[in-house]
């Protein structure tokens, strides 16, 4: 994501479907048996009502659907196994390790990947890629962020314990994406633009719109 206008756009598109759904009035309060640090020190409200996106549940289709490839045959041209062998190796290397350590092998690995906007890779203005996408052509912010979560709950974190998040990027006013995960009471983002993983609570140049995992989506309003 790079347009500040393509942001916007987005955003007063997806607020006009939340309201036709009539998604807006199911948004609460986090559940209160499941406590979370502020992210970006906003205040949250969810919703589990998770049909306006697309994107996001296309690619979760998807990557699903893609599985079968993990142990075909290397021929196809566009996306084979052998696309995905030094990615598997490396969650093989981490199964049983140390979180931290699992984080940051994981972000190293796929921060290592070249940054290509969607549309001269997609030929579209948005698309939100499959790790095995992303290990093929490359990706922007947010496929770096889902081949990171698809990663870890590959090696056993919770879909409760990841977010993608959407934020808009106050120093470069562009839209952008993160991976943040919750561990030992703290909210940490893994970020294609920081070598570094952080608390959320260091970033002060971040504004989160929403974040989602695969079963339910935040909306993030300001103190």
């Amino acid at each position: 994501m790079r347009s500040s206008t393509l942001l916007h756009f987005w955003l007063l598109a997806l607020g006009l479907i939340l309201a036709t759904l009539g998604v807006l009035d199911t948004i609460t309060p986090a559940r209160a048996e499941k406590t979370y640090p502020s992210l970006f020190n906003t205040v949250e409200s969810q919703s589990r009502r998770l049909q306006p996106f697309q994107k996001w549940n296309g690619m979760l289709e998807r990557q699903v659907n893609e599985r079968a490839l993990y142990d075909g045959s290397c021929s196809a041209k566009r996306f084979n196994r052998c696309h995905l062998q030094e990615w598997r190796k490396l969650l093989a290397s981490l199964s049983g390790k140390d979180r931290m350590a699992q984080l940051a092998a994981v972000n190293e690995f796929m921060n290592r990947a070249s940054y290509i906007e969607d549309m001269p890779n997609w030929g579209v203005p948005d698309y939100w890629a499959t790790p095995l996408q992303f290990l093929s052509k490359d990706g922007d912010c947010e496929d770096y962020a889902i081949a990171k979560f698809v990663s870890l709950r590959t090696l056993g974190f919770t879909n409760d314990e990841l977010r993608i998040a959407v934020v808009d990027d106050a120093n470069l006013q562009q839209p952008h994406a993160v991976l943040v995960v919750y561990v030992e009471g703290q909210a940490l983002v893994l970020d294609n633009q920081i070598t570094q993983i952080v608390p959320s609570s260091a970033i002060k140049h971040y504004r989160p719109i929403y974040s989602i995992n695969e079963d339910t989506w935040w909306l993030h309003t300001a103190r």
